[in-house]
């Protein structure tokens, strides 16, 4: 045996897949699927008939649970489609920087600020809007496939 250290870069997830697998046949419209390596809502589902060769096929509408863009993909019904695991997190808003970066509380009382405000617009005004008249604020936070979004707003009364 060598005497030699081993040095291994540390990931924070453990490993733990970003995905994963579920029949295509199985998967119902409000799930969600991958689709061109996105994590997608799925709004539409449609199976066509079995053809000459025997395999029903999935036709999915997703729309990217970040970026709202609408995906398609059609998948034989028998075939494994990876679906994202999707989480959401509420945390109370702290403070808002200049550069559009969020503080938030997390649960153990911890500080998370490597998150940006979210592109849509109504729910930035909201967020804004709330934050300067004072208010207590929780956002929803929305975690899949290593991407992190600001997807929802609670409030819950004006700060003591």
């Amino acid at each position: 045996m060598s005497d030699e250290e081993h040095h291994f870069e540390s990931k924070a997830d453990a490993g733990a897949s970003k995905t994963y697998p579920q029949q295509a046949g199985t998967i119902r419209k409000n799930g969600y699927i991958v689709i061109k390596n996105r994590p997608c809502k799925v709004v539409e589902v449609s199976t066509s008939k079995t053809g000459k060769h025997g395999h029903a096929k999935c036709h999915f509408v997703g729309i990217d649970i970040f970026n709202g863009k609408k995906l398609e993909d059609i998948v034989p019904s028998s075939h494994n489609c990876d679906v994202p695991h999707v989480n959401r997190t509420d945390y109370q808003l702290i403070d808002i920087s200049e550069d559009g970066f969020v503080s938030l509380l997390t649960e153990n009382g911890n500080t998370k600020d490597d998150l940006r405000l979210p592109t849509d617009d109504s729910l930035l005004t909201q967020i804004k809007a709330g934050f300067e008249e004072g208010k207590d604020l929780v956002v929803s936070v929305m975690s899949a496939m290593g991407e992190e979004q600001i997807c929802a707003l609670k409030d819950i009364g004006p700060k003591n």
